[in-house]
């Protein structure tokens, strides 16, 4: 493991994971992710980013087109991005997904899907799914991404599409994705000492923001609980002292057992959605690397 990883973990627990702990305004949490973004994260020259609104059905949902030079008319990237159902944007994660359009030589789409508590559950799922379905018809296919709360977004239309049944994505991807909002892990006790950004103690807060009253263990809440059968290939990847941990693992287990190829990648002391810090740290460049690797294959 490198120097940076040990670093960045030390920053994160002195400063970012008692922000968190502490935060209570979503909207102070929301300007705040966008400031360090437009800091501390930057994508590869010549990437472009484009605002647009994707529809189907006659609902509408806003989005952000991302381009490195390097990308080609292959499949598209639908990314969701991470930040509890409360904060996080297209713009927080674009630099990440800029660079993962490189690697991979793909375009990216990320919805600007529905935020509690402005707007709780399901409308994040219902403007997801509607992302999707405005670009499934693409020649080249679609691979559904997503990371932390996102990751389980990702999932949970994942499952709806199979329920639907919609035509498949090629493939998902997701980064410690949060997929149980009944919070049965055991890995949020575990180690909610470790965990280098996310504190445990705000979990039930942040779900019954979301919830806003409905079942924790509906599957387009809680994919864990959904069905997969006839699914494509999805790789995971989680830290080995997330909170998040056995939502990966148990997220694998049910795939395969429902006849789903997965792939997941845990790796040791690595922080909360690590590629975001792909700027600083080697493991989160390895990890889009390799991503875009799968991303190519499929």
């Amino acid at each position: 493991m490198s120097v940076a990883r040990s670093l960045l973990n030390a920053w994160l627990r002195r400063v970012e994971r008692p922000h968190l702990a502490r935060a209570k305004d979503p909207q102070r949490l929301r300007r705040s992710f966008e400031l360090k973004a437009r800091l501390f994260l930057h994508g590869p020259r010549g990437a472009t980013r484009e605002e647009g609104t994707l529809e189907h059905g006659g609902r509408q949902v806003p989005a952000l087109h991302v381009r490195a030079r390097e990308a080609g008319e292959g499949p598209v990237v639908l990314y969701l991005h991470g930040g509890g159902y409360v904060f996080g944007s297209p713009r927080t994660h674009a630099a990440m997904l800029a660079t993962l359009s490189r690697e991979a030589r793909c375009r990216v789409v990320l919805p600007d899907y529905a935020k509690a508590p402005d707007r709780a559950f399901p409308a994040a799922v219902e403007d997801a799914l509607c992302a999707y379905r405005a670009l499934e018809a693409e020649p080249g296919g679609v691979i559904l991404g997503g990371d932390s709360a996102g990751g389980g977004l990702a999932l949970a239309i994942l499952g709806e599409i199979v329920r639907l049944g919609l035509r498949r994505p090629r493939g998902l991807f997701a980064f410690s994705p949060l997929t149980d909002m009944t919070f049965s892990g055991a890995s949020l006790r575990e180690n909610a000492a470790c965990d280098a950004v996310l504190p445990a103690e705000r979990a039930g807060e942040m779900a019954e923001m979301y919830l806003a009253g409905h079942d924790p263990a509906d599957p387009r809440a809680s994919p864990l609980f959904a069905g997969f059968a006839g699914a494509p290939p999805v790789w995971l990847c989680v830290g080995d002292t997330e909170i998040l941990r056995d939502d990966a693992r148990r997220m694998a287990e049910r795939l395969r057992a429902q006849g789903v190829e997965v792939q997941l990648r845990e790796h040791h002391d690595l922080p909360h959605v690590w590629p975001l810090f792909h700027n600083v740290l080697p493991e989160g460049r390895a990890t889009l690397r390799e991503v875009a690797g799968w991303i190519r294959s499929l």
